[in-house]
């Protein structure tokens, strides 16, 4: 049957149908799904049973690997479990046993449960990312998305005035602070030094703007600290408000698929004695963001 879509919550989240990602896809099909994603920003695919060289090669038909040679993570090379193309969003260590609640790669991740943007921490901010569910918890561990388009549009007009041509800067710093993780070494600090970022976005293919918050970002260019974080604070209370969010809720081999430049997201608590083993591959974005100059 052909590819279908289905939308899951309004214009926002859609689930696909009539298509095996474990194969190659045809270019119809590509089209089909990346015009699928600019009109929902999130894509949720069910039972795929997928290899990581499988979702690798279905990632890349959507654009170029997001690769950098600062790890911009805390897990030494020599620690990763998977491959280097392959994002673990596991709770478990390079011996397939679940990591310590001590361990300093765990205290990092927990860092992901706040509300966030992948990559905006880095001078050119992600495109696409795929998670791959493989072993999913029996309880908790849903991903929640929310859409930064129908949050800009619900802005009153002055709000947006104010924000039209606002420059944050976003580090991996601002984030681990925000759950009490200090305890960097000087190489940390220097890979995760502040890069900025504009607040409003213009989607390319699109021209819809959105806006493009993250727990990354921490300062606000020209304010004082204080009066950015509560104003970052207040956009974010506003942006993940339940109207604009979409929950999803895991079962073995789903595969979400979410527009960055689009969309917030968070992961959400599970019981950590289960193995939760999932998987993401990113795509690079196209340009910085403070270069594309006024939105339009």
């Amino acid at each position: 049957m052909p590819i279908s879509i289905r939308p899951l919550r309004n214009e926002f989240a859609g689930v696909v149908a009539g298509i095996d990602i474990t194969r190659p896809i045809s270019r119809e099909e590509v089209a089909a799904i990346d015009a699928g994603m600019d009109k929902y920003a999130v894509l949720v695919f069910h039972d795929q049973d997928l290899t990581d060289e499988q979702q690798l090669a279905f990632t890349l038909n959507f654009g170029e690997l997001e690769r950098y040679q600062t790890a911009g993570h805390v897990r030494k090379r020599e620690d990763h479990r998977l491959g280097p193309d392959i994002a673990d969003f596991s709770n478990l260590d390079k011996h397939g046993k679940i990591m310590s609640p001590e361990d300093r790669v765990w205290f990092f991740k927990l860092g992901d449960h706040l509300w966030h943007s992948d990559s905006s921490f880095r001078p050119i901010p992600a495109k696409y990312s795929l998670l791959s569910g493989r072993i999913i918890p029996s309880w908790g561990a849903n991903t929640e998305l929310a859409d930064m388009r129908g949050a800009y549009d619900a802005l009153d007009a002055r709000t947006r005035a104010e924000i039209e041509d606002l420059i944050c800067e976003h580090s991996l710093i601002y984030s681990r602070e925000a759950i009490g993780f200090t305890d960097l070494t000087p190489e940390e600090v220097a890979a995760f030094k502040p890069v900025r970022q504009r607040l409003v976005r213009a989607h390319p293919a699109t021209g819809r703007k959105s806006l493009f918050l993250s727990s990354h970002a921490g300062a606000i260019i020209g304010w004082t600290i204080p009066e950015a974080r509560m104003f970052l604070r207040d956009l974010t209370e506003h942006a993940t408000q339940r109207e604009f969010v979409y929950s999803h809720a895991w079962k073995p081999h789903d595969l979400v698929m979410w527009d960055n430049r689009a969309t917030m997201h968070r992961a959400r608590r599970f019981d950590r004695n289960e193995v939760r083993d999932v998987r993401r591959t990113t795509l690079a974005g196209h340009a910085p963001t403070v270069e594309q100059g006024p939105v339009p």
